[in-house]
């Protein structure tokens, strides 16, 4: 699945671009940015004919961009919902732990004492007191 999305991804920046390009060689009115390529480059390429050739081509390199971008869309969304519906199998699969987390070392009774006599352990967030009085 994310071969799929790389490869897609791929296409994606080669059309973006040459859709770029083809658009900055169309002629404008102006003759903005067509006249960097020079008079007649554009007409020996592809003929008298340039306009329309370079405006088919936009025109199928904006179908296939937009074909690209629902493609990826719906291999995302399909993606991120597989990947999420692994994660709950694996949740589902591994066993609770109803068991108590072990005591620390320091809260372990010694054999001759019982339980009850036992020091209860203490947490470090209930040794950390404020000393100092707050800034402002």
């Amino acid at each position: 699945m994310s071969l799929l999305i790389n490869v897609c991804l791929v296409l994606f920046v080669l059309v973006a671009a040459l859709m770029v390009l083809v658009i900055l060689m169309q002629r404008p009115k102006s003759e903005g940015l067509g006249a960097a390529f020079g008079a007649g480059v554009t007409e020996n390429i592809f003929g008298a004919q340039t306009t329309n050739v370079l405006v088919k081509f936009t025109t199928w390199l904006a179908g296939i961009f937009f074909a690209l971008t629902f493609a990826l869309s719906v291999l995302y969304a399909h993606h991120s919902v597989a990947s999420s519906a692994f994660r709950r199998e694996l949740m589902k699969n591994q066993p609770a732990q109803t068991s108590p987390a072990p005591a620390p070392a320091g809260a372990q009774s010694s054999p001759g004492t019982t339980p009850a006599q036992a020091s209860p352990a203490v947490s470090p967030a209930a040794s950390a007191a404020p000393t100092g009085s707050p800034k402002s």
